[in-house]
């Protein structure tokens, strides 16, 4: 072997072990990078069990609310026809049909001369003329139509 031969040998050599130092950088580096992603996989895959936890409780409370709910409207809704029976025909005919017009709610209270359906505080007229109607007769809303329901607490 030749001196050249030996210098482009070493010079080689070096060069490969620089390659070799370079390539380590760069493999500690994407290490290291990995290391950090992973740590954030872990970060947020924890904050995403804690999110599901509390959707999960937040959808047991809803179907708890819900199973409530459903059973408070089978027990009102046993509790209506049981009413309904006792009530006038045409009374309950009227009392349906304002109901379905009126949002869901055919009657409200008569509360110190304002009507709880729409809020509206009847005129003096009005009041006049609900005073003087029969305790059994229906009397009506002039502004919103609702059955009046008239008890101690009516202000007339």
């Amino acid at each position: 072997m030749t001196p050249k031969d030996l210098e482009n040998l070493q010079h080689e050599v070096a060069s490969l072990a620089k390659r070799q130092g370079d390539l380590e950088d760069v493999v500690l580096e994407i290490m290291e990078r990995r290391e950090a992603a992973q740590e954030r996989v872990t970060e947020l895959t924890a904050r995403v069990e804690a999110v599901q936890a509390k959707v999960d409780a937040a959808v047991a409370r809803r179907d708890e609310v819900l199973a409530e709910i459903d059973a408070e409207a089978a027990k009102v809704t046993k509790e209506r026809g049981l009413v309904a029976d006792s009530v006038p025909a045409d009374l309950l005919k009227l009392y349906d049909k304002l109901r379905e017009k009126a949002g869901g709610v055919g009657a409200a209270r008569l509360y110190q001369r304002r009507c709880e359906g729409c809020r509206l505080e009847l005129n003096i007229t009005e009041v006049n003329e609900v005073r003087a109607a029969a305790a059994d007769a229906v009397v009506r809303c002039e502004n919103c139509g609702r059955i009046l329901v008239r008890t101690s607490e009516s202000g007339l």
